[in-house]
This record gives structure tokens, C-alpha cells and sequence, in this order.
């Protein structure tokens, strides 16, 4: 794979002088264009250990206009980012469109140095790098142009290039016995990098091998890589606007209008059955806060069916410091800014908190389906790119609980009917909702179709009959219970 690398390119002085400045008017003119444009650009500087990593975006910065870049150099996760899944910590450092950001230090650092020093297995480094091709494809998706740049040395260059700062008072503090670890480590890590880039070099992320041993030719190659991808992408053709969708329509028989509504609990069945949930779930909560674990609970539905009311049972329940509920409206100008998700991930829980979502990450297959909002080719990618991104959440630790609430579209007018008579009420009513009672069966097949391609065995759609509240309360609280109480004892018996 680092064959080519390791011969012998230099750039002479006298070269390197009369083409930086040419390179860095036309770095400066892209990224004017870049800033007025609708994607973003995401470097990510890697490679091997004093080659110069450092120095490569200390050049890049100095030749781009720094209001628009931003530079993320990770290296030891904090505690906020060890209690959140992986990719937590890159999602929320993403680039609005029109800007650059440079990552030192990425999503490959810790797949390929665990499995260098063999603290991971070939079935665990096979899966980091699929969810990075994943990862990469939704970016590429997402308007982001991905700079894949790797700094290659040889195992005799690391060596000369740790003598020589270690020789200099000034530089000695660059070279420490992690650097001398990873050298002892060389050929295992050249491997695993190796493999990685491999696995990892698509057509949307690029990589670029770059020989590191001459300086001038290393900083320059890694300018004119930059300019080009930003140049291509600027050049390129506008996509092809798709033309207006025919509305879903659902199948005859389906799993929501399946679903029995005649169910019903008197008023003395539901004030003991609740009380007692309730108690039940605050003491789940305190072990589940206790154990660092956390849960996101996920409340969809058709309009009015008492996705507030049962969040208010909910919330009954739990200490104030161990919740947040998060309502989910139309995106804000900076969310439309980053990729789909990127707001989402910014609010995935602490350990021992709970997440507890009034609308959700479905709205891009639901209301942006359904309205015309999102186009045919976005939505349908959003199916797998929401089961990647609870699948995450689950492995993080972080157990994921959806509900539908479903009623009648005369139980939903009779409610409607209800907020516009009651003036304590009529903030919940609004235009859209009644325009969107219009469209009721085009939501119901949008709805089938997510229950259907989202439902995974670590993250299933609960559905619930809404059409008599208490009833519908009840039932997620009791449901939330047995998923919490099963969590805790799945934790229990790792424990053992």
C-alpha cells in the first residue's frame, strides 16, 4: 500500500518558493467560492508518526483564511465523550456548508492503533471500518467533501526524525515513550494502516498517500490535493431537481389500522395501574442512573394522540436532574447548515440521563417525506442512516425506546375540536395541523413504511392504541418499565 511513498520526491527550494504563492492565491479564491456554496469540506490529516502531521495543517492554515476554517486536533476523549457512543465526538464538530474543518486526529486513530497493538481482533477492526465507509458515505451525501490525506515515513526515517528532535532542547518535548512505543510497533501499525485505507478508499473518500520524507514536497502535494477537490467540486454540475412525488398510499390492511382501538381502562384500573408504574419506574431510573447507562425514549404519532400527556407521566417519575425533554420543530438555519442527523447527535444523553424526544430524527421520513420537504433519494437513504445511528446509541450504551400512538381520524377531530373550544388548550392547535389531517392516509402509509424498515431488535417501534389516553399512558410507562428492567439485567449477568 506505502510502496510508492517511500521513494525518493523532493521539491527544491527554489521550486517550493515560486509555486506556494501561486497555490495559495488559488486556495484563497476556492475558498471564497466555498463559503457562497452549499456543501462544506472535511480534511483529515493521518499517517504515521513524525511525519509531520503537525506542520501540514499549520501550513494549511496559514494559506487559507482562518474565519472560515477550523481546526480539531483530538487526541485523549473527555469525559463527556466517554460516556457517548464513538463517533459522537466527530459528528458534533462538523462543518456548517461553507466551511473547512481539519481533523487531527479522526474516526481511523483508534481502530487502527487498537488493533496495531492487537487490543482489538480482526471481527471488531472489520466492523470499525464498515461503520467508517458508512459514516463517509452519509457525509459524502450530506454536501461534504472529504480530503483523505496520509502522511507515509518509513520505519528508518520515524527513527532518524525522533533522534533528531529528541538531540534538540527545543524540540525534545515532541518525542515522548508513546512515540517510541509506537515506533517498537511500527510494522503492525503499517499493516493495520494499510488495511484500513484499503477497506476505506471509495470514490466519495478518496485517500491520498503522500511521501512525508521531504518536507516542501509533503506540504505542497497536500495543498495541491486540497485545491483540487474543492476546484472539482465547485466545477461540478448542479444536480437534476426531481420532479413532485405521488403521495404514499398505505396498504389495505396495515400495522397501524391493525391496531385495536376499543381499548379502554376505567378511571380507579388506571389511577393504580399508573401509580404504580410510576414507582416502579422511578426506582428503574435510580439503578439505570447508577449503572451510567442511558435511554432515549422516542415519541411519535398522529397529531393530538398524547404524546405530551404520556411524556408528563413520564416525567412525574424522575428526578428533574436525570431528564431532558427534547420537542423537535422545523430545523433552524444553522441544522440545515450540517447533515441531517448532526443535531441529533449533539443531544445524545450522558450516562444515567434520559432523552425523552416529542417528535424525533423520523420526521425526515414522515413530515419531510410526505410534504415534499426532503427529496425521494433523501429519504429513502434516511432509513438506513437512522438504524446506523441507533444502532451506535445501543452499542454505547444507551437503550432506545420508539412509540407510535395511534387514533382514529375521528377521535384526532374530536380533539381538534376540543383545543380550539378550550382557550388553555388552543396553543396546541395550528394551521398545519389540520392541513395535515388532509393528507391522513399519505401519513399512514409513510408511518407503515417506518415501522416496517426501522423496527430492528435493538431499537423496536412500539405500537400503541391511543384512542383512549389513559389507556395509551399506561402502556408506555408499563412497556418502558420491562425494557429498562430487561437492560438492567442483561448489565447484571455481564457483571457476573
Amino acid at each position: 500500500m506505502f510502496e510508492a511513498a517511500e521513494l525518493d520526491q523532493r521539491v527544491s527550494k527554489q521550486e517550493f518558493e515560486e509555486r506556494v504563492p501561486v497555490l495559495r492565491a488559488s486556495l484563497l479564491d476556492a475558498q471564497r467560492l466555498l463559503a457562497e456554496s452549499d456543501f462544506a469540506v472535511v480534511i483529515v490529516i493521518a499517517g504515521a508518526e513524525g511525519a509531520g502531521k503537525g506542520e501540514v495543517i499549520n501550513s494549511i492554515s496559514e494559506w487559507l483564511d482562518t474565519h472560515g476554517l477550523e481546526v480539531h486536533a483530538l487526541d485523549t476523549t473527555s469525559s463527556e465523550e466517554n460516556e457517548r457512543p464513538v463517533l459522537f465526538r466527530f459528528w458534533r464538530r462538523l462543518p456548517a456548508r461553507g466551511r473547512t474543518a481539519v481533523f487531527f486526529g479522526s474516526w481511523y486513530t483508534l481502530p487502527i492503533v487498537e488493533r496495531a497493538l492487537d487490543q482489538s481482533d480482526e471481527d471488531h477492526f472489520d466492523h470499525e471500518l464498515e461503520r467508517i465507509v458508512e459514516y463517509e458515505r452519509m457525509l459524502a451525501r450530506e454536501n461534504i467533501v472529504l480530503v483523505k490525506l496520509w502522511l507515509h515515513i518509513s520505519k528508518k526515517r520515524q527513527k532518524k526524525v525522533f533522534k533528531k528532535l529528541e538531540s534538540d532542547p527545543d524540540t525534545a518535548w515532541r518525542v515522548g515513550e508513546r512515540d517510541w512505543e509506537f515506533h517498537e510497533t511500527y510494522d503492525a501499525f503499517v499493516a493495520a494502516a494499510g488495511r484500513a485505507l484499503r477497506e476505506t478508499d471509495k470514490a466519495h473518500a478518496r485517500w491520498n498517500v503522500i511521501n512525508a520524507r521531504d518536507r516542501r514536497h509533503r506540504d505542497l502535494t497536500s495543498g495541491q490535493i486540497l485545491l483540487g477537490a474543492i476546484e472539482e467540486r465547485l466545477n461540478a454540475p448542479p444536480p437534476t431537481p426531481a420532479g413532485p412525488e405521488t403521495p404514499p398510499v398505505p396498504p389495505r390492511v396495515n400495522v397501524i389500522n391493525s391496531l385495536d382501538l376499543s381499548l379502554r381502562l376505567e378511571r380507579e384500573e388506571y389511577d393504580e395501574r399508573l401509580s404504580s408504574a410510576q414507582g416502579r419506574l422511578g426506582n428503574l431510573a435510580r439503578r439505570l442512573t447508577a449503572s451510567q447507562r442511558a435511554a432515549v425514549i422516542v415519541f411519535e404519532g398522529t397529531d393530538a394522540a398524547g404524546k405530551g400527556g404520556c411524556i408528563r407521566r413520564i416525567t412525574r417519575a424522575l428526578d428533574a436532574r436525570w431528564y431532558g425533554v427534547i420537542p423537535v420543530a422545523a430545523p433552524t438555519d444553522e441544522e440545515l447548515a450540517h447533515p441531517y442527523l448532526w443535531r441529533f447527535w449533539r443531544q445524545v444523553p450522558a450516562g444515567g440521563r434520559f432523552a425523552i424526544y416529542d417528535r424525533s430524527w423520523y420526521g425526515r421520513v414522515l413530515v419531510e417525506r410526505v410534504e415534499g420537504f426532503a427529496s425521494r433519494h433523501e429519504w429513502q437513504r434516511a432509513f438506513g442512516e437512522i438504524n446506523e445511528f441507533e444502532e451506535q446509541l445501543t452499542e454505547g450504551g444507551i437503550q432506545v425506546f420508539k412509540f407510535w400512538l395511534a387514533t382514529s381520524p375521528e377521535e384526532q377531530l374530536r380533539r381538534f375540536e376540543d383545543r380550539r373550544a378550550t382557550p388553555y388548550k388552543q396553543y396546541k392547535i395550528t394551521p398545519d395541523d389540520w392541513r395535515n389531517r388532509e393528507k391522513w392516509l399519505a401519513y399512514e402509509a409513510a408511518a407503515c413504511d417506518m415501522i416496517e424498515r426501522t423496527s430492528t431488535e435493538f431499537a423496536p417501534w412500539k405500537l400503541v392504541s391511543a384512542e383512549d389516553k389513559r389507556h395509551a399512558r399506561v402502556t408506555v410507562l408499563e412497556t418502558l418499565c420491562q425494557g429498562l428492567e430487561a437492560v438492567l439485567e442483561r448489565k447484571k449477568k455481564s457483571e457476573r
